[in-house]
């Protein structure tokens, strides 16, 4: 995004699926629209900021243009929905790149990249605690419990980077996996069942509004600074299944993309419109911090590997992961 950003509140919530109907349809949409082998999908996303183009593409109705009709289902990460996909439930993800790769090497799925979603930017994950703790520094994490959303992902992998530069080895840490995932962890965090917790936006703003949660580092920083955080995938049978169904969305979602970099306002109103529980206030849509959103002018699957890749470096860095190219997971690869 290269508007400003400013540090904000929402709340998010998981677990609901939703029928949207996308509204804001240009005039011209219909001229876009091409016979597609599947015209109605079901798309697990994590409802958060790192997902900012495909609420975009969904809310100013990018989608209905090319002849879709979007199920959107709110996913707590991409871990939890990697095995539905697999099984037909999800024709499309959104989430984290860790889990993807993860699930990529140990043969779980086989899954292309067809498009980059956010980078980090200041202020959108960090790790916070309860006023009242004795917690102050990185340092005193020693020995504590640190809550993440899912079990070594881009969560812990970050918050490994920053102790780690900091002089601190993750394994002094205890981290702790949330069952419920984001949207539980600000209560779980005043109620004390961990000692700290590492949030993406806009979580960690709900728990320091809410509960006056201090931040005690922000993870966009060393050696993670502008991180890839997420990217869209199909299976690769999928991908050969429906190959104009997935070029339909690939071409919506970019315009989506395009526009949530650029124009801040079309990204609030996209926020705003989403449903209860998971629509924001105006007042809150006005104060998020957004993540960076890379656009393709390319073909579906125009991913940039090197970017991609630098994902696998840092995991072999810090959860151990084996050698591993990520041209395995591109289109084509």
């Amino acid at each position: 995004m290269r508007t400003r950003r400013v540090h904000g509140i929402a709340l998010l919530a998981t677990g609901l699926t939703l029928v949207l109907a996308a509204g804001c349809s240009s005039a011209g949409g219909a001229a876009h629209a091409v016979s597609v082998e599947k015209p109605d999908l079901t798309v697990a996303v994590v409802p958060a900021v790192d997902s900012a183009g495909f609420f975009v593409a969904l809310h100013e109705g990018l989608f209905r243009d090319r002849g879709l009709n979007v199920r959107f289902v709110p996913a707590i990460s991409s871990e939890t929905v990697i095995a539905d996909q697999v099984s037909g439930e999800y024709d499309i993800t959104g989430g984290n790149y860790v889990s993807y790769i993860q699930a990529q090497q140990s043969h779980r799925a086989d899954l292309d990249i067809f498009a980059e979603g956010s980078i980090l930017e200041p202020g959108a994950m960090g790790i916070y605690a309860m006023p009242g703790s004795p917690i102050r520094t990185l340092g005193e994490l020693k020995g504590r419990t640190v809550a993440i959303n899912a079990p070594r992902n881009i969560m812990y992998m970050l918050a490994a980077s920053v102790l780690s530069e900091h002089g601190i080895s993750p394994a002094a840490v205890r981290f702790v996996v949330a069952k419920n995932g984001f949207p539980a962890m600000p209560g779980e965090l005043r109620a004390g069942t961990f000692d700290a917790a590492a949030f993406a936006e806009p979580f960690g703003s709900v728990a320091a509004r809410a509960d006056g949660a201090v931040p005690l580092a922000d993870l966009d920083q060393g050696a993670t600074t502008s991180f890839p955080v997420l990217g869209y995938v199909v299976t690769k049978q999928w991908a050969r299944k429906y190959p104009r169904t997935l070029a339909a969305f690939y071409q919506a979602l970019e315009q989506g993309q395009q526009i949530a970099d650029t124009d801040r306002a079309a990204v609030e109103a996209a926020f705003a419109a989403l449903p209860r529980p998971l629509g924001l206030p105006r007042s809150t849509t006005a104060i998020m911090c957004l993540e960076s959103y890379p656009v393709s002018p390319g073909p579906v699957g125009s991913v940039d590997p090197v970017r991609v890749q630098r994902v696998v470096d840092v995991m072999r860095q810090f959860i151990g992961f084996p050698p591993f190219s990520i041209d395995s997971m591109l289109m084509g690869g």
